[in-house]
Order: C-alpha cells, then structure tokens, then sequence
C-alpha cells in the first residue's frame, strides 16, 4: 500500500529537491545534516521528511545522492513532463514563459493566453500569444492538468472556472484575489504584496 506523505512533508520536498541539485558531492552521498542545513531546517525532521519515501539512508554515512534526488522527483511527480497553460500574457506571464527553468522540473509551457488584441499573435519566448478562446481546445490537444492565472483579478474567477470545467485539475493563482473551487482541484496561490507585506513586518524587529 501506498504511503501517504503529509502535506507538510510534500511542501518541504521540493526545497530539498533544489538543495540536491545546487549541492555537489564528489563521494556521491549526502548526509541528512547537510540537507537540514542547506534546506534551513532541523535533520531529525529531514529523517523524518525522508522516511516516508523509499530512498535509505545508512547510518554514519548518508544518502545515495542520486537516488535521493530520483525518489524525490518520483515521489512529488515529476518524472514525466507536465503540460502547463498560462493565462495572461502580461508582464508576468511573459516572464513566466521565459523562463528556462521550469522545463529541469518536467513542466513545459506550451500556451500563453491572452484576450488583448495588442498581444495576440506576438511571441513570448518562441509562443506565439494565443486567444483566451482557444484555451479549451489546447487544453485538450495538449493534455494540459496544470493552469497559470496571471490576469488582472476582475479575470481570475472566470478564468479559473473556464480552467476547471476544461479538465485542469492543478492551478498557480498569481492573480490578487482567492479563487472559489471544487473540493478536487489543487490551487496554490502567490501573492507577492502579501509576501512583500511579511517581509515589511520583520523590517520593524
């Protein structure tokens, strides 16, 4: 039977994934306290982060470094390529679609989307800007799960909804607002005012 990772655990992964892969090892092992300290967290809660996937650590030793980083990957689903849809083709969508790293990770932007007449039809890192119409067809061309919202906020409901009804099942909302949505879709939402608003708080400590 499978063993379910906490959600806890699944956030952390991730971090320790991008710790593997900016640290290098000439033994080709890394130990759980090197981890905790690239990650910035404690190594009994890596050990205990690390237990629930099928990577094996050996006492006095470590990790498999490659093996580590393959259970990770296998573990949070990114051994096979993901399909990702961006909706905006606005500042942040268009850096969005130029960035190269997202394609490491497994995830392939393959549409930006626009209602805009002005950027409809121009190119966004060798896309060509798409209208909003044709979202549900490329989603089902494409087998697109994952959508980016990068719209202005009057938008993102809509759109969110149009996402939904098309078949994607995961969403990254960079739009300021919180979306309403069915209890089986996955959204992870990004708001950079509220995180530069957290920052702005410790500046006074």
């Amino acid at each position: 039977m499978k063993v379910r990772i906490p959600d806890a655990t699944v956030a952390r992964l991730p971090r320790y994934l991008r710790c593997l892969t900016d640290m290098s090892y000439t033994d080709g092992t890394c130990s759980s306290e090197d981890l905790a300290n690239a990650a910035g967290v404690n190594s009994a809660q890596v050990r205990k982060d690390l237990s629930f996937l099928e990577a094996q650590g050996t006492r006095g030793v470590g990790y498999d470094h490659e093996d580590l980083r393959d259970q990770i990957r296998k573990a949070l689903g990114l051994t096979t390529i993901h399909p990702v849809v961006v909706i905006g083709a606005g500042n942040m969508g268009s850096a969005l679609a130029n960035y190269k790293g997202f394609a490491t990770w497994g995830f392939e932007i393959v549409a930006i989307l626009d209602v805009d007449e002005k950027r409809i039809g121009t190119s966004s890192d060798g896309l060509i800007v798409e209208p909003l119409g044709r979202l549900e067809e490329i989603v089902a061309e494409e087998g697109v799960k994952i959508g980016v919202i990068a719209t202005p906020r009057s938008a993102a409901q809509s759109v969110s909804d149009r996402l939904t009804a098309s078949g994607v099942k995961s969403i990254l909302n960079l739009a300021p607002t919180i979306l309403k949505i069915n209890e089986d879709v996955s959204v992870r939402r990004v708001d950079l005012s509220t995180e530069l608003g957290i920052l702005a708080f410790h500046l006074q400590s």
